[in-house]
């Protein structure tokens, strides 16, 4: 089964996604270790992220899409697949649904981790701390969490209209979160 986990920055997304991927043998999309990678290489895509990233901005469709692009059609990871803070536009769902559909997939589950602002920033300044993320500064998340609930809310409605919808109260422990997705899956 293909998988679709989002909310705003902070919302555990990576690690709810960590979980399914070995719960169900999966395989991990994020889109946010996708774009760092870039970074990483210092490659021209890169530096163009680390400008948007700074600027609290998201990163071109475009440049999403085909880097999504050779993971959706790779028939090793077919209905495998756990998207992890994607798609963060309505453009980005359309080209998600395209992409499965052109090789006989679909998006099974949509889970939205719901967060308040508070938590996110508790959150974020403490994974700032363990995971040493440059993207983690406050004004940055301040930036993210913004643009993120400016950005996404037309994709929350978009899927909120689904029947494989379902909205989980991301504030709450983790153990419980991964409990409530898994209930949910029947895992």
């Amino acid at each position: 089964m293909n998988i679709i986990i989002f909310g705003p920055p902070g919302a555990g997304k990576g690690t709810q996604a960590k979980n399914l991927v070995k719960k169900l043998n999966s395989f991990q999309i994020s889109t946010g270790d996708m774009l760092r990678e870039e970074i990483k290489k210092d490659t021209d895509i890169g530096k163009k992220i680390v400008n948007n990233m700074n600027n609290g901005k998201f990163v071109d469709d475009d440049i999403v899409n085909k880097l999504l692009e050779k993971i959706v059609s790779d028939d090793t990871k077919k209905n495998r697949l756990i998207f992890d803070g994607y798609p963060r536009t309505i453009n980005q769902a359309k080209n998600l649904e395209k992409l499965l559909n052109s090789s006989n997939q679909k998006v099974d589950f949509v889970f939205f981790l719901n967060v308040n602002k508070d938590a996110i920033i508790k959150r974020i300044e403490k994974r700032k701390i363990l995971e040493k993320r440059s993207d983690d500064d406050f004004k940055t998340i301040l930036k993210r969490y913004d643009a993120y609930m400016e950005v996404t809310k037309p994709v929350l409605k978009y899927y909120s209209k689904k029947n494989n919808f379902h909205e989980v109260d991301g504030s709450m422990e983790i153990m419980n979160i991964s409990q409530k997705i898994e209930e949910i899956l029947n895992v």
